[in-house]
């Protein structure tokens, strides 16, 4: 089969289009004829060499819709069956779906019953569901108004696009570094566009609600512009930093105030049925940013590493 390998980490020149050996069944895994995939952060990091735990050569991907092609799990999982995958150890501790092959364990694929396209599904599987995540621990309301910080991230543009789909006339706004990204935002779904700059936001405004997809290292400027009694969910981490430093809990959350998070390696087939149930009534719009063929992976982390995109980036292997 056709593979995306990474012999040693680097730039995305390591990333390398080659012939190699179609994985072989073996008991409670099997085999996915992959369809398409998104491209995500954290396979730069890897790519980069910044995953300690990743051993080289590996082929990344934490993410693949696709078809069972051989099973061990043969009533769940009968051949032919529509699969989604995401996260686990995929691309990381075992190889992933940069590939028209990738075997993965059976409890890590999630048997899915739609019509929607593979560009669809590809554009869907981890940035949506990401989103889906921390919309319902958000609690939203249709008289919330909400920050979203990292507006044209992947996942920043698929919540305004889940939340506008479902509230029409909630107020959403959404923070950029890059404020020549305002326009595109406003058609993605964004109320409003403030500028984050040098880690804080350019604005007295209060909000209600707040998605902090920078990370620990802005958290406590997003609290700064909520109201009392507000929710943040701390889901991304774009900003490179893990932990928080010199937070307290008691005096930096607002009043009365809720600090949640989502993490999208909390998989199950339950919140993905959810989230596909939601895609279908309120018509959540699942176009992608750019589209690629399996040999443009190196092209599409080069896009996705200089920021200058607004949404998701996929690959597409069959249509």
């Amino acid at each position: 089969m056709q593979a995306v390998v990474v012999r040693q980490p680097g730039a995305p020149g390591v990333l390398e289009l080659m012939e190699v050996p179609r994985p072989r069944v073996k008991p409670g895994w099997s085999l996915v004829k992959v369809k398409g995939f998104g491209i995500n952060r954290s396979e730069i990091f890897t790519r980069r060499g910044d995953s300690p735990s990743v051993s080289f050569p590996r082929i990344l991907g934490i993410e693949c819709v696709g078809e069972i092609y051989e099973t061990t799990e043969p009533q769940r999982l009968p051949a032919g069956q529509r699969v989604i995958s995401l996260m686990g150890e995929m691309g990381r501790a075992f190889d992933g779906s940069y590939a028209e092959f990738v075997l993965l364990p059976n409890e890590q694929i999630y048997p899915v019953q739609t019509n929607r396209s593979w560009v669809e599904l590809a554009t869907m599987t981890e940035t949506y569901y990401t989103a889906f995540g921390s919309l319902k621990n958000l609690h939203l309301q249709a008289s919330d108004k909400v920050l979203v910080r990292a507006a044209s991230s992947g996942v920043g543009a698929a919540f305004a696009k889940l939340v506008r789909a479902c509230w029409p006339k909630l107020r959403l706004v959404g923070s950029t570094r890059n404020m020549a990204k305002a326009d595109a935002l406003r058609q993605v779904g964004y109320s409003d566009i403030i500028e984050d700059a040098q880690g804080r936001l350019q604005t007295e405004e209060k909000f209600d609600k707040a998605l902090e997809l920078v990370g620990p290292k802005t958290l406590k400027d997003t609290i700064r512009c909520l109201n009392e009694e507000a929710v943040v969910c701390l889901t991304g981490l774009l900003g490179d930093q893990w932990y928080l430093e010199e937070f307290d809990p008691i005096m930096d959350l607002p009043a009365n105030g809720c600090l949640t998070s989502f993490y999208s390696g909390n998989v199950d087939q339950k919140r993905l049925d959810e989230l596909l149930a939601f895609v279908e009534q309120y018509h959540v719009d699942l176009t992608p940013s750019r589209i690629f063929k399996l040999d443009e992976v190196q092209k599409a982390h080069k896009l996705l590493e200089s920021g200058k995109n607004i949404g998701k980036l996929i690959v597409l292997l069959d249509e």
